[in-house]
């Protein structure tokens, strides 16, 4: 059951933080014939599902050594607050005129912007391989058929994106616990709350997040 609940967590992840890589796949390969267009489409995300892999297997290696942890959880804590503070960057895209230049700018946009994805997936299943192979191997659809699908969902039903950034917060405040070094400064600093420090950060983003909806609303 718990498996199950991460490979949730992994897949709403992917959800949230997979819309750009699915329009860096669509805008790469738009100017290519159809049948050329699904070749690369297909190269390009199986390249870049091998490539995540490869980051994420090194990422939960890294993680190990102390306090690489702790800055991990930082990072994965902005990305949180980003996703929810700040406004949607415009994806500029270099449009590949071959089936090789497509799939290579697919490549090198999706390593470029699959930090987050990385991060958070190595930071939520713990080491478990078989998990991360399975999230990752699910993003794949995600990936090639979601760019309309994903855009579409997170407009709306704006919760979907607050659902993430929540996971997003929670595991970075997991990750800054679990670090060897930097858990146990946090546990001797904060020992009546440093339990609660996961759901603290996640209910902080969410808030900032309501609170800049709330204000641009109004604006």
């Amino acid at each position: 059951m718990e498996s199950l609940l991460l490979l949730g967590k992994i897949l709403m992840i992917n959800l949230v933080l997979s819309g750009d890589n699915a329009m860096v796949i669509a805008m790469a390969s738009k100017n290519l014939p159809e049948k050329h267009r699904k070749t690369a489409v297909w190269w390009g995300a199986a390249g870049a599902v091998a490539l995540r892999c490869i980051l994420t297997f090194a990422a939960v290696l890294l993680l190990k050594i102390p306090y690489i942890e702790a800055g991990g959880g930082i990072l994965l804590l902005w990305i949180a607050f980003k996703l929810l503070l700040e406004e949607e960057e415009e994806v500029r895209v270099e449009e590949g005129s071959t089936v090789w230049k497509s799939v290579r700018t697919i490549l090198l946009a999706d390593f470029v912007m699959s930090l987050d994805n990385v991060l958070a997936i190595a930071g939520l299943a713990k080491g478990d391989l078989a998990l991360i192979i399975i999230g990752i191997a699910l993003s794949i659809p995600i990936v090639v058929w979601g760019s309309g699908i994903i855009v579409g969902l997170l407009h709306r039903f704006p919760v979907l994106v607050f659902i993430g950034a929540y996971i997003l917060a929670y595991t970075a405040g997991e990750m800054l616990l679990q670090d060897a070094k930097f858990g146990a400064v946090i546990s001797f600093l904060l020992p009546s709350i440093h339990a609660l420090l996961p759901l603290l950060l996640g209910i902080l983003v969410v808030l900032s997040g309501a609170v800049k909806r709330r204000l641009v609303s109004a604006g």
